[in-house]
């Protein structure tokens, strides 16, 4: 009787084994549904930066002030007849601090 209910676990233990631990058992799901909403959130990044991009290539090809402004900031164009102007806000920034500086270490007026 005893060897009967040693047989009978042993083949419990078998037939759980591939429930489990096989090809298609939970843990093998568990790993690919973890997978899964990983590639299922990288998708929804990647089809709003989709959005984006053909909203522009839209804005692009319909209007021409989409086209003016990335001329004028990317690439630094100027129409006809406008005067090109440029601040340098480090370097503003840096007289700044020289005045704060000499401010703070003059003498108190009298």
């Amino acid at each position: 009787m005893r060897t009967l209910g040693v047989v009978l676990a042993l083949l419990l233990v078998l037939i759980q084994y591939p429930l489990w631990l096989g090809k298609g058992g939970w843990l093998r799901v568990w790993e690919l549904d973890r997978q899964l909403s990983a590639q299922q959130e990288v998708n929804a990044r990647l089809a709003s930066r989709n959005r984006a991009l053909q909203a522009e290539v839209g804005d692009l090809r319909a209007g021409k002030q989409a086209l003016e402004e990335r001329a004028r900031y990317e690439l630094g164009m100027v129409m006809p007849g406008e005067i090109f102007v440029q601040i340098n806000e480090a370097g503003a920034r840096r007289s700044e601090e020289r005045i704060r500086t000499a401010a703070m270490s003059a003498p108190p007026p009298r």
